[in-house]
């Protein structure tokens, strides 16, 4: 049997999710959900899908549904995902959500602790390292071919010129990145930071600090930097640029743009290699198939809920590391970050 999909939120990014629902042989979209009739009504054409209004509505309908992806939006993108969610996973199903897990830690901490009191598999779309670039990348570091590693660097910017919020750009952006960085070093002990604001399309100083740096240390020992940036472009113009360099005593590594250049450099030889397009994934666009796909293949193999890949409790540990910069920034000290 199929498994029975819901979709909550009827933007963009849902849309998208629900697409992949729709093309894939093992799941059946069966409901989608907008607060806005307008999209909820199209959606339901497009997927042949029953539309409702609210999560509550769904809910009472008695529609049998197996899993469900949260795409709401909200302040700072993550604002408006706690509800649905808290809804869906009282009723006991399993929910991959959008990140930012939620701009508010005291509910990413209740969303994924009743995800875990009712043992329901509960992940974040993550997308940035499901890429057949990053695995291969990651086989390296936990195969030693790095030596042991020392330090890790992440760029990602791109020109969003939106100002919700004083601090939209560290949490709705740096998400991908901290969690790519956390998939390659673990876990986050201390932080400090520091940020800029930008100017805007019209000339004048931006309302969010749209610039930072935040310099993390593992609890491994492995030093780290985080560039990150709202006020910039990279080759392919408005999108932006992804960069990330893992350092060892042996060799490095660059992957550039997620999923399309890995380069590999030994520390004690010019013979470098250069892997293009591994596995096909040409563009960062196709990252929501490849997730999205892994969260459909985990529920069909009954993953236990610890198991899940771009977990809940992995996007809230990168959150806490967002919270922890901000800290630093606002009193210019070294934070050290929560363990949970």
């Amino acid at each position: 049997m199929p498994l029975k999909i819901a979709v909550v939120g009827l933007g963009g990014i849902g849309n998208r999710h629900a697409s992949i629902y729709h093309a894939h042989e093992a799941c059946d979209v069966v409901a989608v959900c907008d607060l806005i009739e307008e999209k909820a009504d199209r959606a339901a054409d497009a997927y042949e899908a029953k539309a409702f209004y609210s999560v509550q509505d769904m809910l009472e309908s008695g529609l049998p549904i197996d899993i469900a992806s949260v795409a709401s939006a909200g302040v700072e993108n993550g604002g408006d995902h706690y509800k649905p969610t808290m809804e869906l996973l009282g009723a006991g199903i399993h929910v991959l959500g959008e990140k930012p897990i939620s701009n508010n830690v005291d509910e990413a901490h209740a969303m994924v602790s009743l995800a875990s009191e009712k043992s329901l598999r509960y992940g974040i779309d993550l997308n940035h390292r499901f890429t057949p670039a990053a695995e291969r990348a990651k086989q390296w570091v936990d195969s030693g071919r790095l030596g042991e590693v020392n330090i890790i660097n992440m760029t990602m910017w791109i020109n969003n010129r939106n100002e919700t919020s004083e601090h939209f750009h560290l949490r709705a952006l740096h998400p991908h990145s901290i969690d790519v960085m956390r998939y390659f070093c673990g876990d986050v002990a201390k932080v400090n930071a520091f940020m800029k604001r930008g100017i805007d399309q019209d000339g004048n100083r931006r309302k969010c600090w749209s610039n930072a740096q935040v310099g993390m240390l593992f609890t491994n020992g492995v030093v780290g930097n985080l560039t990150g940036s709202y006020d910039a472009t990279g080759p392919g113009g408005s999108y932006g640029l992804e960069r990330l360099e893992v350092v060892g005593s042996e060799a490095r590594f660059i992957l550039d743009d997620a999923c399309e250049h890995l380069h590999f450099h030994p520390r004690f030889s010019r013979e470098t290699e250069t892997h293009d397009y591994i596995g096909g994934m040409m563009a960062f666009g196709e990252t929501f198939e490849s997730r999205i796909g892994r969260w459909i293949e985990q529920n069909l193999e009954n993953a236990e809920p610890s198991a899940i890949e771009g977990s809940g409790e992995e996007a809230l540990k990168a959150q806490l590391v967002i919270e922890a910069a901000i800290e630093s920034w606002q009193t210019g000290t070294v934070v050290d970050v929560p363990s949970n």
